[in-house]
């Protein structure tokens, strides 16, 4: 790295985002910069909505942004394109869908230098601009959806498994090897993994402050679990390992749902523990609802049970399809299967 090289690189893969990247990149832009300063890789997915029209118009006025194509449009592969250009010794990951406090990039960089862990973040807060939006925000918030993960306690402080985004030195990807370009979605939970399996530590700070704007409509939030689930199938199978085990409930607890639903059909006993089955995830829905609502507006009371069955049930379809096609069928990734691999 040459004297006039920037410390930090800030990452931004994006693709199709031209409602989105123009405030986006001017809100990077105004970040209070880090000691040594900033650049501003941004790795475009094959944009077909005018996308790459506003990067080139940005690119022009400001030095700091540089643009590159990203032919595979997947997140991954866009990270490691930016990796691999990047000219400063620390690498900031940022999001198109989220919005930083002002000081988000030298947070970053301070809480990185002073527990030098490999990986520091912040929690994962939200936003919404609509009704529905409200409510998977709010059930986003809740233990009871979505596992308990640190990730969701904005005031949290200390060692975690997994944050978002993420902020690391160069030399870690030298190390342990860059984004598993085979991954659609969990690139960063399996490099949370390999990074801890390689006696790496990850850093959860509250100073470190984003806001992720979520799915607008359900159909948008089933699917955007189903991928989770899915792909994080695949990296049990790389790892032999889950990283935590609020990954295998939803799976197995709608593989027990279909299995005594088959068999309620030919046996009482089996027609019990459904209905059981049934009854106990309605009062763990219901209390999860009232939950949230209590936390974010009554209003959003009728909507939020099926909020939370899209979740959980999401995220159980992806891992079983999942368990299919990687370890019964033996499939490669590679192979496209409907909404589990779109780009969304």
């Amino acid at each position: 790295m040459t004297s006039c090289s920037p410390r930090v690189s800030v990452i931004l893969p994006c693709r199709n985002e031209i409602a989105h990247i123009g405030s986006c990149i001017s809100s990077i832009l105004d970040q209070r910069e880090p000691v040594g300063g900033f650049e501003l890789l941004v790795v475009d997915g094959m944009s077909d909505d005018g996308t790459r029209d506003v990067l080139a118009g940005l690119q022009r006025k400001d030095p700091r942004v540089i643009t590159f194509d990203n032919p595979c449009r997947i997140v991954s592969t866009g990270l490691n394109i930016g990796i691999q250009n990047s000219r400063g010794e620390i690498i900031v990951r940022m999001d198109a869908h989220s919005e930083y406090s002002p000081d988000y990039i030298r947070n970053c960089v301070d809480v990185l230098d002073e527990t030098r862990a490999d990986n520091v973040g912040g929690a994962a807060k939200t936003k919404n601009h609509t009704y529905v939006q409200k409510a998977i925000c709010a059930a986003y918030e809740c233990a009871l959806v979505v596992g308990g993960a640190r990730f969701h306690l904005p005031d949290y402080e200390g060692y975690v498994d997994t944050v978002p985004y993420g902020c690391w030195r160069k030399e870690l990807f030298q190390r342990i090897g860059l984004f598993d370009e085979e991954l659609v979605r969990n690139q960063d939970d399996e490099l949370n993994l390999r990074t801890i399996r390689s006696g790496g530590k990850i850093w959860q700070s509250a100073m470190i402050k984003s806001w992720y704007y979520p799915r607008r409509s359900l159909i948008g939030l089933f699917e955007q679990y189903s991928q989770y689930g899915y792909w994080k199938v695949r990296v049990i199978q790389k790892h032999r390992i889950p990283a935590s085990v609020r990954h295998l409930v939803p799976g197995l607890f709608l593989l027990m749902f279909v299995l005594f639903g088959i068999f309620s059909m030919f046996s009482k006993g089996a027609l019990v523990i459904w209905l059981v089955l049934i009854t106990a995830y309605a009062v763990v829905n219901l209390v999860a609802s009232i939950k949230s609502a209590s936390q974010s507006g009554a209003d959003i009371l009728p909507v939020l049970p099926f909020v939370v069955a899209c979740y959980h049930f999401g995220y159980g379809y992806g891992f079983l399809r999942g368990l299919l096609d990687f370890v019964v069928f033996r499939r490669r990734s590679s192979i496209r299967f409907s909404a589990l691999t779109r780009l969304i």
